[in-house]
């Protein structure tokens, strides 16, 4: 996969889920089943959406909804066919797409 690629971002609500399952682990794995090169989440531990309001990761607080970010890399087209399908399972959030260039993707070779 090294070359021109696509990044495609997803942020959403760490609360939010899919068919009982949370939703960032239900993507990573329905991704892997669809063969895309490489996805991570991170959890965001400050931030805030289109509706203002602020989510802080604080140590006594059990749950506060953090942001949630998945990036996926792959080529444009295995990438772009997922889109809709992406935006339909993300109840509230952001999903955009860039295009990257990939320097090393996996081992360095001996």
């Amino acid at each position: 996969m090294l070359g021109e690629a696509k990044l495609l971002k997803v942020y959403f609500g760490e609360k939010d889920q899919y068919q009982n399952e949370p939703l960032h682990q239900y993507l990573v794995h329905w991704l892997k089943e669809k063969g895309i090169g490489g996805v991570t989440v991170n959890r965001g531990i400050e931030g805030y959406g289109q509706d203002k309001l602020l989510r802080i990761a604080r140590l006594f607080q059990l749950s506060s909804d953090l942001p949630i970010i998945l990036e996926i890399v792959d080529v444009a087209e295995n990438i772009d066919p997922l889109i809709p399908e992406i935006c339909a399972l993300v109840p509230k959030g952001l999903v955009f797409a860039e295009d990257i260039q990939v320097y090393k993707h996996g081992k360095t070779p001996a």
